[in-house]
């Protein structure tokens, strides 16, 4: 069984990574926001990715500030990706059956115990 922290770490490294291929432009301070966690953390997380060989730094030409880079997948990267995708699809597809259960118990138990039900 997969641990909660191993569960944490994939869905953030997939956010992460299916972020940075659509905008590999964005900041280390953007990503923190988006992904909902602190720069240092960010940085950290990139910082794995880069060296598991999943994200690769390139200058990002089109800056003004040339000290800013871009974060791009390699073919590593796009087939982790790939990976987390099912696993962060199959993981909340049985968070959502699991959801939708308890949502229909409430509401049959709400029914049940109307007034204009009771009398």
């Amino acid at each position: 069984m997969t641990s909660k922290r191993t569960k944490l770490q994939e869905d953030t490294h997939f956010r992460v990574l299916r972020l940075l291929q659509e905008n590999p432009e964005m900041s280390q301070r953007e990503l923190a926001e988006v992904v909902g966690v602190s720069v240092g953390g960010m940085h950290y997380v990139l910082n794995a990715l880069i060296d598991k060989g999943l994200v690769k730094l390139g200058n990002f030409t089109a800056a003004e500030d040339k000290r800013r880079y871009a974060y791009v997948l390699t073919p590593k990267g796009i087939a982790r990706k790939a990976s987390l995708t099912r696993a962060f699809l199959v993981r909340k597809m049985e968070e959502y059956e699991v959801l939708k259960e308890e949502i229909e118990a409430l509401q049959l138990d709400l029914e049940s115990n109307t007034p204009e039900k009771q009398s």
